[in-house]
């Protein structure tokens, strides 16, 4: 498998795995009864978080790789 390809689908799965951590936020704040307003906060905060971090895992696995100064 190309290096392209391997890349694309782990973006496509960070990006997939954050979409359900959101709508999983989303629909336990609308459980507890919050408004929509503050249940798209939520699914925000749960997606930038996913992808943090997975930003943050690949900077530490890159760092002890060594391919990173």
């Amino acid at each position: 498998m190309s290096g392209l390809a391997l890349l694309l689908i782990t973006a496509t799965l960070v990006i997939t795995f954050a979409l359900f951590a959101a709508g999983a936020a989303a629909k336990l704040a609308r459980l507890e009864g919050a408004g929509y307003p503050t249940a798209i906060m939520r699914a925000a905060t749960a997606f930038a978080a996913v992808l943090t971090l997975a930003a943050a895992l690949t900077c530490a696995l890159a760092a002890a790789a060594g391919s990173v100064d």
